[in-house]
């Protein structure tokens, strides 16, 4: 797509986020915990989680690295906007995918 008015200049691309996939069975939260409080909330990176847990278990792991870490962290809904600097949980039971979104030249 080409910028209709060649006087104004056209946006620029938004920068790609580095995504970080942390994957754990169910005993691994005090590693994952260790390392989210460890990261400076102002991280360029999105940090998503991935945690063997029980598919009838509530999910309480949004709320449990909340505790540790000063990013924002929320449960991965289809659609989420990644963006650095967040923390986003898988929920119990769910298959996650990750598309980059298309860019315009």
């Amino acid at each position: 797509m080409s910028n209709p008015d060649p006087a104004v200049p056209a946006p620029a691309p938004k920068p790609a986020i580095p995504v970080v996939a942390i994957g754990a069975s169910a005993g691994g939260l005090e590693p994952i915990c260790e390392l989210l409080a460890a990261v400076p909330p102002d991280s360029r990176f999105a940090f998503v989680v991935v945690q063997h847990l029980d598919p009838q278990h509530t999910g309480m792991l949004p709320e449990l690295l909340q505790r540790v870490t000063a990013m924002p962290v929320q449960e991965a809904a289809d659609g989420t906007q990644v963006e650095a600097g967040s923390v986003y949980v898988i929920p119990p039971n769910r298959d996650l995918g990750y598309a980059r979104a298309a860019r315009c030249a």
